[in-house]
Protein backbone atom coordinates (compact mmCIF):
# COMPACT_ATOMS: atom_id res chain seq x y z
CA UNK A 1 0.00 0.00 0.00
CA UNK A 2 1.09 3.58 -0.60
CA UNK A 3 1.71 6.18 2.09
CA UNK A 4 -1.70 7.66 1.24
CA UNK A 5 -3.45 4.29 1.71
CA UNK A 6 -1.44 3.50 4.87
CA UNK A 7 -2.32 6.85 6.43
CA UNK A 8 -6.01 6.53 5.60
CA UNK A 9 -6.21 2.99 6.97
CA UNK A 10 -4.32 3.87 10.15
CA UNK A 11 -6.44 7.02 10.69
CA UNK A 12 -9.64 5.00 10.30
CA UNK A 13 -8.26 2.29 12.57
CA UNK A 14 -7.94 4.96 15.27
CA UNK A 15 -11.52 6.06 14.55
CA UNK A 16 -10.40 9.56 13.60
CA UNK A 17 -11.92 11.80 10.95
CA UNK A 18 -9.63 13.79 8.67
CA UNK A 19 -10.57 16.86 10.66
CA UNK A 20 -9.68 15.22 13.99
CA UNK A 21 -6.31 14.09 12.65
CA UNK A 22 -5.70 17.58 11.26
CA UNK A 23 -6.36 19.05 14.72
CA UNK A 24 -3.89 16.61 16.32
CA UNK A 25 -1.21 17.67 13.83
CA UNK A 26 -2.10 21.36 13.73
CA UNK A 27 -2.70 21.29 9.97
CA UNK A 28 -5.76 21.85 7.82
CA UNK A 29 -8.21 19.09 6.97
CA UNK A 30 -7.32 19.81 3.33
CA UNK A 31 -3.68 18.91 4.04
CA UNK A 32 -4.71 15.53 5.44
CA UNK A 33 -7.02 15.02 2.46
CA UNK A 34 -4.16 15.78 0.02
CA UNK A 35 -1.90 13.29 1.79
CA UNK A 36 -4.58 10.60 1.68
CA UNK A 37 -5.17 11.26 -2.02
CA UNK A 38 -1.46 10.82 -2.77
CA UNK A 39 -1.03 14.46 -3.75
CA UNK A 40 1.90 15.13 -1.45
CA UNK A 41 3.69 14.23 1.75
CA UNK A 42 3.79 15.89 5.13
CA UNK A 43 6.90 17.70 6.31
CA UNK A 44 9.42 15.60 8.24
CA UNK A 45 8.21 17.14 11.50
CA UNK A 46 4.62 16.14 10.71
CA UNK A 47 5.73 12.60 9.82
CA UNK A 48 7.33 12.27 13.25
CA UNK A 49 4.24 13.73 14.89
CA UNK A 50 2.02 11.33 12.91
CA UNK A 51 4.17 8.44 14.02
CA UNK A 52 3.88 9.44 17.68
CA UNK A 53 0.20 10.42 17.72
CA UNK A 54 -0.94 7.32 15.82
CA UNK A 55 1.54 5.01 17.58
CA UNK A 56 2.91 3.67 14.31
CA UNK A 57 6.48 3.50 13.03
CA UNK A 58 7.79 5.66 10.20
CA UNK A 59 8.62 2.40 8.47
CA UNK A 60 4.96 1.37 8.49
CA UNK A 61 3.78 4.76 7.26
CA UNK A 62 6.29 4.98 4.42
CA UNK A 63 6.87 1.31 3.55
CA UNK A 64 5.53 1.21 0.01
CA UNK A 65 6.91 4.67 -0.82
CA UNK A 66 10.27 3.23 0.11
CA UNK A 67 9.65 0.13 -2.00
CA UNK A 68 8.57 2.26 -4.99
CA UNK A 69 11.76 4.30 -4.66
CA UNK A 70 13.83 1.13 -4.61
CA UNK A 71 12.11 -0.34 -7.65
CA UNK A 72 13.15 2.67 -9.70
CA UNK A 73 16.67 2.80 -8.22
CA UNK A 74 19.24 0.39 -9.58
CA UNK A 75 21.62 1.10 -6.68
CA UNK A 76 19.80 -1.05 -4.12
CA UNK A 77 22.14 -4.01 -4.61
CA UNK A 78 21.88 -7.57 -3.41
CA UNK A 79 23.58 -9.47 -0.62
CA UNK A 80 23.54 -8.54 3.04
CA UNK A 81 25.22 -5.91 5.19
CA UNK A 82 25.04 -4.66 8.77
CA UNK A 83 24.49 -0.91 8.79
CA UNK A 84 25.15 1.35 11.77
CA UNK A 85 23.58 4.78 12.10
CA UNK A 86 25.42 6.69 14.81
CA UNK A 87 23.03 9.67 14.74
CA UNK A 88 19.95 7.45 15.20
CA UNK A 89 21.71 4.93 17.47
CA UNK A 90 20.61 1.93 15.42
CA UNK A 91 22.31 -1.08 13.86
CA UNK A 92 20.47 -3.40 11.51
CA UNK A 93 21.18 -6.15 9.01
CA UNK A 94 19.63 -5.54 5.63
CA UNK A 95 19.91 -6.57 2.02
CA UNK A 96 19.01 -3.22 0.47
CA UNK A 97 18.42 0.42 1.35
CA UNK A 98 15.86 2.87 0.05
CA UNK A 99 15.19 6.58 0.33
CA UNK A 100 11.87 8.27 0.87
CA UNK A 101 10.51 10.73 -1.62
CA UNK A 102 11.37 14.37 -1.02
CA UNK A 103 9.65 15.76 2.05
CA UNK A 104 8.63 19.35 2.57
CA UNK A 105 10.11 21.47 5.28
CA UNK A 106 12.09 24.56 6.10
CA UNK A 107 15.75 25.22 5.33
CA UNK A 108 16.90 23.35 8.44
CA UNK A 109 14.50 20.41 8.02
CA UNK A 110 15.63 17.06 6.63
CA UNK A 111 14.49 16.49 3.05
CA UNK A 112 14.97 12.69 2.76
CA UNK A 113 14.94 9.63 4.99
CA UNK A 114 16.90 6.41 4.47
CA UNK A 115 15.56 2.95 5.36
CA UNK A 116 17.20 -0.47 5.49
CA UNK A 117 15.18 -3.45 4.28
CA UNK A 118 15.55 -6.78 6.09
CA UNK A 119 15.01 -10.15 4.50
CA UNK A 120 12.70 -11.30 7.28
CA UNK A 121 9.77 -11.93 4.95
CA UNK A 122 6.78 -9.82 4.06
CA UNK A 123 4.01 -8.71 6.33
CA UNK A 124 0.81 -6.75 5.88
CA UNK A 125 2.97 -3.59 5.57
CA UNK A 126 5.45 -5.15 3.13
CA UNK A 127 9.05 -6.08 3.80
CA UNK A 128 10.46 -5.22 7.25
CA UNK A 129 12.21 -1.85 7.16
CA UNK A 130 14.27 0.09 9.67
CA UNK A 131 14.67 3.86 9.72
CA UNK A 132 18.38 4.67 9.40
CA UNK A 133 18.76 8.40 9.09
CA UNK A 134 17.79 11.85 7.84
CA UNK A 135 19.41 13.63 4.89
CA UNK A 136 19.64 17.30 3.98
CA UNK A 137 19.34 16.75 0.22
CA UNK A 138 19.07 14.21 -2.59
CA UNK A 139 22.78 14.34 -3.40
CA UNK A 140 23.74 13.15 0.09
CA UNK A 141 21.18 10.36 0.30
CA UNK A 142 22.18 9.20 -3.20
CA UNK A 143 25.87 9.17 -2.22
CA UNK A 144 25.00 7.10 0.85
CA UNK A 145 22.98 4.59 -1.18
CA UNK A 146 25.79 4.29 -3.72
CA UNK A 147 28.40 3.75 -0.98
CA UNK A 148 26.25 1.06 0.64
CA UNK A 149 25.69 -0.60 -2.74
CA UNK A 150 29.45 -0.62 -3.32
CA UNK A 151 30.05 -2.19 0.10
CA UNK A 152 27.42 -4.87 -0.52
CA UNK A 153 28.79 -5.71 -3.98
CA UNK A 154 32.33 -5.91 -2.55
CA UNK A 155 31.16 -8.26 0.20
CA UNK A 156 32.01 -5.83 3.01
CA UNK A 157 30.04 -7.06 6.06
CA UNK A 158 29.53 -3.73 7.86
CA UNK A 159 28.93 -0.10 6.97
CA UNK A 160 28.56 3.04 9.09
CA UNK A 161 26.48 5.85 7.60
CA UNK A 162 28.69 8.72 6.39
CA UNK A 163 26.33 11.32 4.96
CA UNK A 164 23.35 11.36 7.33
CA UNK A 165 22.54 14.56 9.17
CA UNK A 166 22.60 14.94 12.92
CA UNK A 167 19.18 16.20 13.97
CA UNK A 168 17.38 17.33 17.05
CA UNK A 169 13.70 17.22 17.85
CA UNK A 170 12.18 20.50 18.95
CA UNK A 171 8.64 21.51 19.74
CA UNK A 172 8.40 22.88 16.21
CA UNK A 173 9.75 19.69 14.61
CA UNK A 174 13.00 18.12 13.49
CA UNK A 175 15.95 20.34 12.66
CA UNK A 176 19.33 19.50 11.17
CA UNK A 177 22.06 20.60 13.54
CA UNK A 178 25.02 19.11 11.67
CA UNK A 179 25.41 17.88 8.10
CA UNK A 180 27.96 15.17 7.34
Amino acid sequence: MSFAENLKQIRKGHHLSQEELAELLNVSRQAVSKWEQGQGYPEAEKLMLLSGKLNVSLDALMSSEIARSAASDSTTGTGSIRITSLHENVTTACYKVMASGKMRGGKKSPQYALFGVSSGGSSFWGEPTTFLGWYANQELVSKEIEAIHQAISQGIPTYTLRYSAKTERRLTGIRIIEES
